[in-house]
C-alpha cells in the first residue's frame, strides 16, 4: 500500500476494525518513511456478469434505480429502496459467490420486493420472469394470495399483518 503523502511503497497496520456490519475492514496505517497516518478500507469484490459478456462491479445504486421504476407511483420511500438493495447485496454475499449473473441478481431482488410492495413485485417479476401472457400474471397473483393466506394466520391463531418485513 503506497503512502498517499510520500508515495513510499511500505506501510505498517496500526489498527483494524470491522465496518459496514462486518462487510469491510478499516485499517489505520503508519508510513515508516514520513511518519504520517492514513486509513484504508478493504472490501471483497462482487462482480456482475452481464448478458453481453461484460463484467462490472456490483452496484446498489443500479438495483435502486431498477426497482424505483417498478415502484413508481407506489408508497415506497428511498429508505425502503436502500434497505432492499442492502438486503440483496447481503444475500448475494452470504451465498459466497464472487461472480454472479445479472439475471440472478434480478431474481434475488424479487424476494425482498415481494415483502415491500406486491404491485411493484408484479411489475418487476413480469420482466425478470419473462411473463408472456395474462395467465403468467394470474399465476403470480394466485401465488401471492396463497402466501398471504399462509402468513395471515399462524397455527396458534395469531393474526399477522400482510406486510411483514
Amino acid at each position: 500500500m503506497y503512502c498517499p503523502f510520500c508515495r513510499n511503497p511500505d506501510s505498517r497496520v496500526v489498527d483494524s476494525r470491522l465496518v459496514d456490519d462486518g462487510s469491510a475492514i478499516r485499517r489505520r496505517r503508519l508510513c515508516p518513511e514520513c511518519d504520517r497516518r492514513f486509513s484504508t478500507i478493504e472490501t471483497t469484490s462482487l462482480t456482475v456478469n452481464k448478458r453481453s459478456g461484460v463484467s462490472e462491479p456490483f452496484s446498489r445504486s443500479k438495483i435502486i434505480n431498477g426497482v424505483r421504476k417498478a415502484c413508481q407511483g407506489r408508497p415506497v420511500s428511498e429508505d425502503d429502496l436502500a434497505i432492499l438493495a442492502q438486503d440483496v447485496e447481503e444475500s448475494i454475499r452470504a451465498s459466497g459467490i464472487a461472480e454472479i449473473d445479472a439475471h440472478a441478481v434480478g431474481l434475488e431482488i424479487l424476494k425482498p420486493l415481494q415483502r415491500l410492495d406486491q404491485i411493484a413485485y408484479l411489475r418487476f417479476a413480469s420482466v425478470y420472469q419473462d411473463f408472456e401472457s395474462l395467465e403468467d400474471f394470474e399465476n403470480a397473483i394466485e401465488t401471492l394470495r396463497a402466501e398471504a393466506g399462509r402468513r395471515s394466520t399462524m397455527p396458534s391463531g395469531i393474526q399477522l399483518p400482510l406486510d411483514v418485513r
